[in-house]
């Protein structure tokens, strides 16, 4: 499954940013959401969600092979990570992230809140190649 962003419907409200953090994080802090929202300025009322599509660049560009490929998703193994934070670098969507604490990287690991909680139903959950 890849996440999909649907701009048409988005309204900019950033409630999924809200509830990546809280659940994800156990705290309210967009700035640690695993997707972006962007307002498409000067058009008023035009946004953009930056999300991770599941491509596996991060995973190509990962020198000790700690992101592996599981039911669908990239998921990183913290036990094998040497945080070299190269696969940040190589994310085509600016969506892997640095864990300020501990200077890990994390990405979006589909937990699907974000499509849950979505008002208008600007992001959307499909089969990858669909």
């Amino acid at each position: 499954m890849t996440l999909r962003f649907e701009n048409e419907t988005c309204s900019g409200c950033k409630a999924c940013q809200l509830v990546c953090t809280l659940h994800n994080f156990k705290e309210i802090n967009p700035s640690k959401a695993m997707l972006n929202v962007h307002g498409r300025f000067p058009a008023p009322g035009k946004y953009h969600v930056d999300v991770c599509n599941q491509c596996g660049e991060c995973a190509e560009a990962c020198p000790a092979e700690a992101i592996k490929f599981k039911d669908g998703t990239y998921i990183i193994d913290y036990d094998i990570c040497i945080e070299c934070l190269i696969c940040v670098d190589a994310c085509p969507t600016n969506v892997m992230k640095v864990n300020k604490e501990d200077n890990t990287p994390y990405k979006c690991n589909n937990c699907r809140q974000c499509v849950e909680i979505c008002p208008r139903d600007a992001l959307i959950f499909e089969q990858k190649g669909a």
